[in-house]
């Protein structure tokens, strides 16, 4: 099945959850906003200075070397008096522009004379340039308007989405709920770091892979351990997932061979899609749905949403990347689902084209191309952490070194 396909699929099944909560804005980081953020004032409220100087009428300086007297001093949070003409206000950056003033000049081009030289009480300050109306001031609502949408629901909030919600006054936002997640892997090959590693064992790398990406959208993860290659253990493994949790999440064990037990124990206890994807890394993927125990009726009350991912483990992170994230995110409402991709130059060459969709691990170079991992082996997981993104290469397509290619950057998917 082609990837687009499948995912039109998932997201098609998968609705969002309906629950909602209040948190504070502090802790809101990842959240994805359940309802609108709009301002109740303007932002800035005020007309304020963005410069250490001085505020003053732009007539009452004609030329360069204009000496005016300081009439006022205006740290920021003080609400000056309005200026005299003939004037100028000491002014600090943040502070509200008094009335009258329709000017800051920067304390850099000015020179403050003493009060014992000027004889009077603030001095005088001489202006070395000729200043125009408006400059270094920020007008009243320039960032936000009162009434404005600030943020929209299905907003996935950023460091920047959190200072902009805090800008309005927003002490708490309203969230979609956090996607309750159970994990396990399946296969009696696998041992935890830590435990001897026996002959023909190998240490589960996906359980830590997939519970960080988890983790790292917001879900709460209830991790399962791994469960051997028998199909009661993997039905007893999925009933227990299946209480309480809105997705189940496996890698390894969904292909179709004696040992690979995933499909005939989800059909057992719900039922299941079995897709060989036509993409590479990442051919094997299940989807479908297991019964919560005694439970019946809703979508979200009466079963937990099952993804089987392939056991390879750069498999498993190219699979979960392009196809459970944006599943994680239905869930929780976001609306942009798609990751931003960039046309970038290719500084390797790529012979030996396959028919499936391709997913290349590349890094960024300094010459602002694009530089290939030796190996491409869906067992190399050294190639998702050394590199920065994918290049997304249809089915059947070489690359040659100065071809553009689709690049999607790993920071665009998490």
């Amino acid at each position: 099945m082609p990837l687009d396909d499948a995912l039109a699929q998932l997201l098609e099944r998968v609705q969002p959850l309906a629950a909602t909560e209040n948190v504070s804005t502090f802790d809101a980081l990842g959240r994805v906003l359940a309802a609108e953020v709009r301002s109740l004032l303007d932002v800035p409220p005020a007309d304020n200075t963005s410069m250490d100087g001085y505020a003053l009428r732009a007539a009452d300086v004609p030329a360069a070397g204009t000496v005016l007297p300081v009439a006022q001093r205006i740290p920021a949070g003080v609400v000056g008096e309005p200026l005299q003409p003939g004037t100028a206000a000491r002014i600090f950056t943040g502070a509200q522009v008094p009335p009258g003033a329709d000017a800051v000049v920067m304390q850099e081009q000015c020179v403050a004379i003493a009060a014992a030289v000027a004889g009077d009480g603030l001095g005088a300050v001489r202006i070395d340039t000729v200043p125009v109306a408006g400059q270094w001031i920020r007008r009243r609502g320039e960032d936000v308007q009162c009434d404005s949408l600030v943020l929209g629901a299905g907003t996935r909030l950023t460091p920047a989405a959190l200072g902009l919600a805090a800008s309005v006054g927003a002490a708490t936002l309203t969230v979609a709920r956090r996607p309750r997640v159970a994990l396990f892997s399946t296969g009696d090959e696998l041992v935890m770091p830590g435990e001897p590693l026996k002959p023909g064992a190998i240490y589960n790398s996906n359980r830590y892979t997939l519970r960080a990406l988890l983790q790292s959208f917001g879900c709460e993860v209830a991790d399962l351990g791994i469960v051997p290659d028998q199909r009661e253990a993997t039905r007893a493994a999925l009933r227990e997932a299946a209480a309480g949790h809105d997705l189940i999440l496996t890698s390894g064990g969904v292909s179709v061979g004696e040992e690979d037990h995933i499909k005939p124990a989800v059909e057992a206890e719900g039922r299941l899609t079995l897709w060989q994807m036509a993409i590479k890394p990442g051919k094997p993927l299940a989807f479908g749905e297991v019964r919560r125990p005694g439970a019946a009726g809703t979508a979200e009350g009466g079963h937990a949403w099952f993804i089987g991912l392939p056991g390879n483990p750069v498999s498993s992170w190219v699979t979960f990347l392009l196809l459970v994230r944006p599943v994680l995110l239905r869930l929780q409402g976001a609306v942009d689902l798609a990751p931003r991709a960039y046309t970038l130059r290719a500084d390797f060459d790529w012979p030996r084209a396959d028919k499936r969709r391709e997913f290349l691990r590349v890094r960024l170079n300094e010459r602002g191309g694009l530089d290939l991992f030796a190996n491409q082996s869906s067992g190399v997981l050294t190639s998702a952490h050394w590199g920065d993104g994918l290049v997304d290469n249809p089915g059947g397509q070489t690359i040659r070194a100065g071809d553009l290619v689709r690049y999607l950057p790993v920071r665009e998917l998490l």
